[in-house]
């Protein structure tokens, strides 16, 4: 049987580490670590998780850092990718993005909500575990993914094909405004080639410019972002042109090259080959000959390793009455005694490839907000750190309590 939560211990575990959580945050926070250069805030976590008391703490080939906590039959783990993106304009920033910023109510700075919060809460949730004795009945797996930016979901398959660590659920930390949310719309990244013929501006005639072959094209594809599949829960997929190339031989002759990058939400329902097809089936592309293809990813990890894969993330979510929907809707009641929303990303998260490619349930409840990420100025709450890991430290037994029903 499992043993029962103490939901106002936890909580007050989690207030009573409040401070430490936001000197945490700021810590990693203070550290670049776009993808693939994450090495240096990987060992400030690594630190951190043996400073609290974790087990055990390995980083793996790719990368990640995996800390456990407990030595049970059930497999849980939690997951936050700690990798960021870049700042872009700093004119835009009020404050410096890695030294960041902190009042009373909140934290700023790159990754404070996408998604280093959600570490700093897994963290020191399992700190409340280890301070109240919890985890006698399961093993508690909390990870630090790389790569999430450039490739979501790449760390996870590494850590499922090659580490062959599979959970029973993992809770996604990507921010939720402290919501549960349970599914995503997938994505892809699709290119567009279309080739011409150079020649001297001058007499443009003698060539044939791929930049004008493109043009309808695009219309066409403008056309098509209207009409793609939808979802009652996930909403509609969506299409858009991210990125255009091309090739001359100066800017005094025709375009011999043009290519587009679109990206390509997929909703319930949709697939990769028919988000392919349906593009390759529209006029401009057959009268412009083009090619349609989907990108490849095969940049290394910061520790060298390569894993290659296609950029493709497939959709998906969890019903409704799902178990995992119950085991966190009872830790919050419990916590905090009153009902979760529960509702879904607009973005995509490393679910793609636990539930999507895998079929783990994925559960998301984060600390920070959505549009937050990626965003000048970016910043979480202290009360969402406060809330997650409490939320964090309660799961684990909630579920055990699910099973026995």
């Amino acid at each position: 049987m499992a043993k029962q939560i103490p939901f106002e211990l936890v909580l007050e575990k989690a207030y009573q580490y409040k401070d430490e959580m936001t000197r945490f945050l700021r810590d990693m926070i203070a550290i670049p670590s776009e993808s693939c250069d994450e090495k240096l805030v990987v060992l400030c976590i690594k630190k951190e998780m043996e400073k609290v008391g974790f087990d055990k703490v390995e980083i793996d080939p790719m990368g990640n850092i995996l800390g456990y906590i407990g030595h049970g039959p059930h497999l849980i783990a939690m997951d936050a990718h700690i990798d960021t993106v870049g700042i872009g304009n700093i004119k835009n920033w009020t404050f410096d993005p890695y030294q960041g910023m902190e009042n009373d109510e909140i934290i700023g700075g790159r990754g404070a909500s996408d998604q280093e919060g959600g570490m700093a809460s897994m963290v020191y949730a399992g700190k409340i575990i280890k301070d109240l004795g919890l985890e006698d009945q399961y093993t508690l797996l909390v990870t630090g993914t790389v790569q999430e930016e450039d490739c979501d979901g790449l760390c996870w398959q590494y850590i499922i094909e090659q580490s062959n660590i599979r959970p029973e659920f993992v809770i996604s930390t990507e921010p939720t405004d402290c919501q549960i949310y349970r599914g995503q719309r997938g994505r892809m990244e699709i290119r567009v080639d279309v080739q011409g013929i150079s020649c001297h501006g001058s007499a443009p005639e003698r060539g044939d410019n791929a930049i004008f072959k493109m043009g309808p094209i695009l219309n066409e594809l403008q056309q098509l972002s209207g009409n793609l599949g939808n979802d009652d829960f996930l909403g509609k997929g969506t299409l858009t042109v991210s990125e255009i190339f091309f090739t001359s031989p100066s800017r005094c002759a025709v375009a011999d090259s043009c290519a587009v990058s679109i990206d390509r939400r997929l909703t319930w329902g949709e697939t990769w080959e028919g988000a392919l097809d349906e593009i390759r089936a529209l006029p401009s592309v057959q009268a412009a000959k083009a090619v349609v293809s989907m990108y490849d990813y095969s940049r290394p990890s910061y520790t060298g390793l390569v894993y290659p894969t296609e950029c493709y993330f497939p959709t998906w979510k969890v019903e409704e009455d799902h178990i995992t929907v119950k085991t966190l809707s009872k830790a919050y009641q419990g916590l905090f005694k009153k009902q979760p929303v529960v509702d879904k990303w607009t973005f995509s998260t490393n679910g793609v490839s636990i539930m999507g490619r895998h079929g783990i349930p994925v559960i998301g409840f984060g600390p920070g907000k959505e549009p937050e990420a990626h965003a000048p100025n970016e910043k979480t709450w202290k009360d969402h750190l406060v809330t997650c890991a409490a939320m964090y430290a309660a799961v684990p037994l909630a579920y055990l309590e699910e099973l026995e029903k």
